[in-house]
């Protein structure tokens, strides 16, 4: 069986952080091949992409590759640089219905709680603090109306930050590579499903 897989998104899809390996795109995809699949991958995520960039920038880019597997993740830039949820809401249902006519699948990944990563302590805590969860809930909110299948990033990092001291690369903001193996296995078993149907 032959996948093509799009991953769209920001600097997390690019790999920012890591030293090695890339970002939570390539090391999904090299465990998708470690079970055997055939997997060609398109990662068209850009560091700082905010939601409007990914729509105006990636979308028509990923259609015209005739994706058979999508992951999306971004609204981390989103929340830092003050997008307006009903905004943020609006394109998120535009990227999903216009991925929805390649008949491909999109697995989305909602926000991290950044409170708990190292830079949250370096920068005013109003930039963040109550506007995660709205946007999580609009992300939620548009996966069930849409049918995209979300990955709860946002409950696993209340976990995963304080345990995994190595979660983050030296800016204290992106992962590292231990923080993208972390992502990468948290997403797997949703787009394993999505890949063998």
């Amino acid at each position: 069986m032959s996948v093509n897989y799009v991953a769209l998104g920001d600097s997390t899809a690019v790999g920012v952080g890591a030293t090695r390996g890339g970002g939570y795109p390539e090391r999904l995809a090299s465990r998708l091949r470690r079970d055997g699949l055939s997997l060609g991958l398109t990662n068209l995520g850009v560091s700082g992409a905010r939601i409007r960039d990914v729509f105006t920038g990636q979308v028509k880019a990923a259609v015209a590759v005739q994706p058979t597997l999508v992951t999306l993740g971004v609204g981390t830039n989103d929340i830092w640089r003050g997008t307006a949820l009903e905004d943020f809401r609006e394109d998120l249902e535009r990227i999903a219905r216009r991925l929805k006519q390649t008949g491909a699948p999109l697995a989305l990944v909602n926000i991290a709680d950044m409170a708990l990563a190292p830079i949250a302590q370096m920068v005013p805590s109003t930039l963040y603090e109550g506007r995660i969860e709205p946007f999580n809930a609009a992300i939620a909110e548009v996966a069930r109306a849409e049918g995209l299948h979300l990955v709860d990033l946002h409950s696993a990092s209340r976990e995963m930050f304080p345990r995994s001291t190595h979660f983050f690369s030296q800016d204290g903001f992106h992962p590292s590579d231990e923080g993208y193996e972390e992502w990468a296995d948290l997403m797997l078993p949703t787009v394993r499903t999505l890949v063998s149907r």
